[in-house]
């Protein structure tokens, strides 16, 4: 049960460009830096703050649940092996239970041999004086013969229980059994030489049901495994591996009612893992796998879908019920077979290698509900990005992770903890934050011969996935940078050029030391001329919290050569012109969506409720014109403002209705609808990590209003900001907490170090200007 806010926490709230309000939330567990009150008030630029509700927290009490797992045996046989394997491990799982039931039949059957005198067994010095009347009578026969027959009758039962229900009983153990891995994301594999190798998996691999399109079982004689020389393969006796294609619709499982073949070199034999210890097995493995593999062909770079029907299915695997040791537990570690040994690890570039994790409790047993939050890292000299975590819903996960062969050399991989069993989601998230490293491994990619796509230019289409897997390259690095007196870090010359494919035009005009965003599609960097040609005459209208203020200011200092405008305020609408060239105009509104009070905040898509509110947004769409393109966001505000995700699943359903609306009415005018693009929320970073709006909420909060504006037909292409900001989040060097593109300042920062980067919110304003010009 979770209750109001109880703990001291520093919120970080929301004011005009340039300022950092703090502000005290008694009621929602925040504490002041300032002497706001709950009720609001003016101190200098300080906010008004909406009131708080001192009534009743709200609780409700929140579980997880698993279905069932049904056993399949395809033959007699196998069946009852898999009756005796069960058997057995019920026993030794619930050895103390066992011996327990077995002490209390012994006394029984002692009572029953004995007839009903146990005190003459306990006592043997009166026992003697019996001795001749049990040897004579005929009820000690009688007595043994039903004990014979009572032990061979529960033999019986035992050896021919259903296989099921036994089954059932033991679900938790075969979890604590599982270890799966996959180095390899190819869907062919092939060996030089030729042995077959086979491998049956005991048990069926565990269900995937979430992040995927659609999970399927996959039969284990379909894939071809081919290698041109050697491949380290790690197999668990107890599961399959999984077979994953990220990049298919359909993601697959192998069947364990078939045989896995593996041709490798040099020996005929066949070794099954069913007949064979796992030594024998992993023995011929690493004897045939001493040599690195050059693996040939063409990959395929790693992506990631919005999950279908992503609300219901959250709000169900939320709700669903405990009740079982494995399902009440917390995580407290993971374990990662394949990365476990504290060893630097090996792995080609340009592969995408997904490994299977097991979320353990404090008693390292593992756990059978997912619904944990991971924050993972792959960080090197050149390359940033964020490996791809799946929660298979059950306790078992898996972490994918790819480098493209430019950027070889050795990584640090980081999985760290911060929320456990959808706890990041709830009102106050302060309370449960348990952010803990759970895996740091050093990791060697080396050159291999595999071949990726090349990125090209985005083009408009690029913008449809709603999902980015991208990462931060570095192509240029000046060690010896200072910050300017100006706040700045200029760290290139502006004229240093990008480096294809991940960029065109020039890389210093984004002041990142080197640094460059791609994702799916690569992006350009906009000179002042060519910024301005692609604004020229169009009307840009935003909607969302104040990110955008400072993305604008951004634009209009940085890329679009107007570095006198220092700040421009929550609420506006405006013309601006080039001063080199006063034909060229473009023309921007940005309306604060906080709150309808553009003084207040923590309203978010609430903000809509207000009739003024709605007038407002709807006048600049019945005007001769409409806007070009929209871009909107909401997620900060929201994440202090619903108590729960079924309530900000209402309030996205709401928000998708009006805007629907508003184009709807439009088109009724006849005009061109404007193009939508939703620009998710950041992933907060630093302290931020832990309050109301933290990283976990935000990306559901992303993925429930994308569903919600995708199904109303409304948005035509999607901005991921959180993943451009995630590799930077860990920490508050490149941000505030909430904010990344506060405008420069030579001025101690929250993190105590003086100046700050602003340079991921900088790429962001030109991914936008990528997202408003692509053909």
């Amino acid at each position: 049960m979770e209750e109001g806010g109880l703990g001291r926490e520093t919120y970080l709230g929301e004011g005009v460009e340039g300022e950092t309000n703090t502000k005290e939330r008694h009621c929602l567990g925040f504490w002041q830096q300032r002497g706001h009150d709950c009720k609001g008030g003016h101190e200098g630029g300080g906010r008004h703050v909406r009131g708080c509700n001192h009534g009743k927290a709200w609780c409700q009490p929140w579980s997880f649940g698993l279905g069932r797992t049904q056993l399949i045996t395809h033959n007699e046989k196998e069946a009852r092996e898999h009756k005796m394997q069960m058997v057995k491990a019920y026993v030794l799982d619930n050895l103390d239970l066992v011996l327990e039931l077995f002490d209390i039949v012994a006394w029984f059957c002692l009572w029953l041999f004995c007839g009903g005198d146990l005190e003459s067994f306990v006592m043997p010095q009166k026992g003697e004086s019996q001795r001749a009347l049990w040897s004579s009578s005929p009820m000690l026969n009688w007595r043994f013969g039903l004990l014979t027959a009572l032990v061979l009758g529960g033999m019986v039962v035992v050896w021919t229980v259903d296989g099921c229900t036994v089954g059932n009983v033991i679900a938790a153990w075969r979890y604590r059994q599982g270890s799966f891995s996959l180095k390899s994301h190819s869907s062919n594999f092939t060996f030089s030489h030729h042995q077959n190798l086979t491998f049956s998996p005991l048990y069926r691999p565990l269900s995937l049901n979430q992040n995927q399109t659609n999970a399927t079982g996959f039969h284990s004689h379909s894939p071809n495994f081919t290698f041109s020389h050697h491949q380290n393969l790690t197999f668990s006796t107890t599961y399959s591996p999984l077979g994953l294609n990220q990049n298919q619709t359909n993601n697959t499982l192998f069947d364990p009612a078939n045989h896995v073949n593996i041709t490798l070199s040099g020996h005929n034999e066949v070794v099954s893992a069913e007949n064979s210890s796992s030594g024998l097995v992993f023995d011929k493995l690493e004897t045939e796998t001493l040599a690195k593999p050059e693996v040939k062909g063409h990959s395929t770079w790693l992506s990631n879908e919005l999950e279908p029907n992503l609300t219901s299915n959250l709000l169900a695997r939320w709700l669903a019920p405990g009740g079982e040791p494995c399902k009440d537990s917390k995580t407290v570690r993971i374990s990662i077979p394949e990365l476990d040994g504290g060893k630097l690890i090996d792995l080609s570039a340009g592969d995408v290698h997904e490994f299977g994790f097991q979320a353990l409790d404090d008693l390292g047993k593992p756990r059978c509900l997912g619904g944990d939050y991971f924050e993972t890292d792959l960080s090197g000299d050149s390359w940033k990005s964020r490996p791809l975590v799946k929660d298979f819903s059950n306790g078992s996960y898996s972490i994918s992770l790819q480098i493209h062969p430019d950027f070889v050399g050795v990584y640090n991989l980081s999985v760290i903890l911060l929320y456990r069993h959808f706890e990041g989601l709830k009102f106050t998230p302060w309370r449960f934050v348990y952010d803990q490293v759970v895996c740091n491994v050093g990791i060697r990619f080396y050159k291999s011969r595999a071949q990726l796509p090349e990125l090209e230019s985005c083009k408009a289409s690029d913008f449809g996935k709603d999902v980015w897997c991208g990462r931060w390259t570095r192509h240029g690095k000046n060690d010896d940078c200072q910050i300017g007196n100006d706040g700045r870090y200029k760290c290139l010359a502006q004229d240093f050029p990008c480096k294809a494919p991940w960029c065109d035009g020039s890389l210093g005009v984004l002041e990142s030391n080197g640094w460059v965003y791609s994702t799916h599609c690569s992006f350009k960097m906009f000179s002042s001329e060519s910024g301005w040609k692609c604004l020229k005459n169009r009307w840009i209208f935003f909607w969302g919290d104040s990110n955008h203020v400072d993305t604008i200011r951004n634009m209009l200092n940085f890329v679009l050569n107007l570095p006198e405008i220092h700040a421009v305020p929550r609420r506006f609408d405006m013309n601006f012109s080039n001063p080199k060239d006063p034909s060229q105009t473009v023309r921007i509104t940005s309306i604060f969506n906080g709150h309808w009070n553009e003084t207040n905040n923590y309203l978010g898509l609430d903000s809509l409720r207000d009739v003024g509110f709605q007038n407002l947004l709807r006048e600049y769409f019945t005007e001769e014109t409409v806007p070009d393109t929209v871009i909107m966001n909401s997620g900060l505000h929201d994440g202090v403002h619903w108590h729960n995700v079924r309530a900000f699943s209402a309030g996205a359903d709401y928000a998708a209705s009006f805007w629907g609306d508003v184009m709807m009415r439009v088109k009724q005018r006849g005009l061109a609808i404007p193009r939508v693009f939703y620009r998710t929320t950041v992933a907060t970073g630093g302290y931020a990590r832990s309050l109301a709006f933290n990283p976990n909420k935000m990306e559901v909060f992303n993925g429930v209003l994308i569903e919600k504006l995708r199904k109303a037909g409304i948005i035509t292409g999607v901005i991921d900001n959180f993943d451009m900001t995630f590799p930077w989040h860990f920490d508050n060097r490149c941000n505030d907490g909430v904010h990344y593109g506060r405008a420069p300042a030579k001025m101690k920062w929250r993190d105590g170090q003086i100046g700050h980067q602003y340079f991921v919110d900088l790429m962001l304003a030109h991914v936008l200007l990528n997202a408003l010009c692509a053909t």
